[in-house]
């Protein structure tokens, strides 16, 4: 019983001019397969386009996007990233796959599960991503990893995130090409942009298919944009915040330009989304809707979505009001460009090509649930059917007659009440068992040895951000690791990344960005480290000037769990290691 969902992000599917390829789906018979971009932005909203109605911002290029789509105007993402992103490239809700958080040990899909990637690959596609991929920050969880065969990529939740490079920046910024780290000039998103037309124009030039997943970590923050951005905006709402996205549009217009004067415009499937619902534009417009991100009414998880294909003979341009998730996207792509499906591949979500295609009326009634989360629990959710929504297990609204949902008739409507109530109970009870499985992080695998584990994958525990860090807050959890072979281990625990280069007990200086900045890492009186791994378990003394605390360690190949702690001279628990660095010697 596999369900859907869609991810708020901007997705970009673009076709375009390759070789004529055979297609296997019913319908494409006599058409190319399309070349496919997908666009993803980052905390976006429903309401962050001048096109949906926003009196302020201004985004003339996604509003002529806009204008040539068909636009999916029920459609549905978690209401955090990384939830979204996994099912996108899955097909899978975010609780079966269990990347269902930002961090927490939860933000990874499992081994085993083809990816969009993947599928692309093994159909004969390119393929490349540019930009923020947040599912997972080690071996075998990177994109380069899970099907892309050119990815240029930050990691976690972004720039100032636990895991990423220590000190980078959203100017000129330090991100990993299929592993090694380089240093590319030029504002981040500009940067994603330049990466996927040189990429197109070099598959192009060889008659290539391609798949590009171009996912911009703006306007994420931290809101470090170039003055000429934010400037028109100033006074007048969240000026950086807009001014990151004025930064996107104006890359988009670039990349529609790139399309139309190579001739890839009209054989060019894309797809434009963002992660989740509103977050800093909010305040001063949303739509109608009640919520924002993290939250389970509209506003946290209702999605733009834009298809635009030429030459794929869909529908004209236009509004669909189907109710459709992210979930479906990678089963719709598999039809639209004739692809073949795994014979090992299951999905929650179903394919929209008929209905993109007008070959279908509309779709089968069905009942969605968004949920993710960093420990799940039973009704944290939303249950969709029809225009109804069932809100944290006992608020119904009815979005017909108050879109804004202002008025809960769970008690006027008792019928649809218990059907999405108890089909919720079934989906929950197919989930549940499962939850607590997590995906393993790898330690010791000839791919990656050393292995750096953060903060960040604390299971159960969030603690994913630079500021947590420098401000050494007193939180700790386990790691869910996979121990890939026997063998003598060498593990190091550090209060500070290595690049930071300074002692366990120090505090570190401010850091002055180009555009904004991080405050000072504050000292603090750690006396001793402490390792637990695999019935392992030992404290040692923190000297001081000590950059990290080294244990060796015998461990047999297999799952197991390690957990790490630094407490001061009186024994009092301070804080986890925000660092250990792993290596089978």
């Amino acid at each position: 019983m596999l369900r859907r969902r869609w991810f708020g992000v901007t997705l970009l599917l673009i076709g375009a001019l390759g070789p004529a390829l055979a297609a296997t789906s019913a319908g494409a018979a006599e058409l190319r397969r399309p070349n496919v971009i997908i666009v993803l932005t980052d905390d976006q909203g429903y309401g962050d386009f001048s096109c949906h109605g926003n009196p302020v911002l201004k985004t003339p290029h996604l509003d002529k996007l806009h204008a040539e789509s068909i636009r999916l105007t029920d459609f549905h993402v978690a209401p955090m990233c990384t939830p979204t992103r996994g099912q996108l490239m899955s097909g899978l809700d975010a609780l079966r796959t269990r990347a269902s958080s930002v961090c927490a040990g939860r933000s990874f899909l499992p081994r085993g599960v083809p990816t969009m990637a993947e599928i692309f690959a093994a159909n004969g596609y390119r393929t490349a991503m540019f930009g923020k991929w947040h599912l997972g920050d080690t071996y075998p969880n990177l994109p380069h990893h899970r099907g892309f065969q050119e990815a240029v990529y930050h990691l976690g939740w972004g720039i100032t995130s636990m895991a990423d490079v220590w000190e980078n920046d959203l100017f000129d910024g330090r991100f990993h090409h299929n592993g090694a780290l380089q240093t590319y000039k030029g504002y981040c998103t500009d940067v994603w942009f330049n990466l996927a037309i040189d990429w197109m124009k070099e598959r192009h030039a060889r008659g290539e298919p391609f798949f590009l997943y171009l996912p911009t970590n703006a306007p994420h923050g931290p809101h470090w944009v170039p003055e000429k951005y934010q400037k028109p905006y100033q006074g007048n709402g969240p000026a950086a915040f807009f001014g990151m996205i004025a930064n996107i549009d104006e890359n988009m217009g670039r990349l529609d330009q790139f399309l139309r004067e190579t001739g890839l415009y009209d054989n060019t499937l894309l797809f434009f989304s963002h992660d989740n619902g509103g977050t800093a534009g909010v305040n001063l417009y949303n739509a109608g809707m009640r919520g924002r991100k993290t939250t389970y009414y509209e506003g946290g998880h209702r999605a733009a979505a834009f298809f635009r294909w030429p030459a794929g003979r869909l529908l004209p341009p236009g509004d669909i009001d189907a109710l459709t998730q992210v979930q479906d996207i990678l089963p719709t792509l598999i039809e639209l460009c004739g692809l073949t499906k795994p014979k090992e591949a299951t999905f929650d979500g179903i394919s929209l090509a008929g209905l993109l295609r007008g070959t279908v009326r509309e779709l089968p009634d069905r009942v969605l649930v968004v949920q993710y989360g960093q420990r799940p629990v039973k009704g944290d959710c939303a249950v969709l059917w029809r225009k109804w929504r069932l809100v944290h297990g006992k608020e119904l609204y009815d979005l017909r007659s108050d879109p804004g949902q202002q008025n809960d008739v769970a008690a006027n409507h008792p019928d649809v009440f218990r059907k999405l109530s108890e089909y919720y109970d079934r989906w929950w009870a197919g989930i549940e068992p499962n939850l607590d499985n997590f995906n393993p992080l790898s330690l010791g695998a000839d791919q990656e040895n050393p292995t750096r584990l953060t903060a960040a994958d604390w299971a159960n525990v969030y603690c994913d951000n630079m500021r947590d860090l420098r401000e050494g807050v007193k939180r700790n959890g386990p790691w869910h690791v996979l121990i890939e072979k026997d063998g003598e281990y060498e593990i190091a625990l550090r209060r500070w990344p290595k690049e930071a280069d300074a002692p366990i007990r120090a505090g570190v200086p401010e850091f002055k960005a180009v555009v904004g900045g991080l405050p000072a890492g504050k000292a603090l009186p750690i006396a001793k480290a402490r390792l637990q791994i695999a019935g392992f378990d030992e404290t040692r003394p923190v000297g001081e000037t000590d950059k990290e605390v080294v244990f060796t360690v015998q461990l047999k190949a297999g799952k197991t769990v390690m957990q790490s702690w630094f407490y001061d001279s009186a024994g009092q628990e301070l804080c986890g290691a925000y660092f250990a660095y792993v290596r089978r010697k």
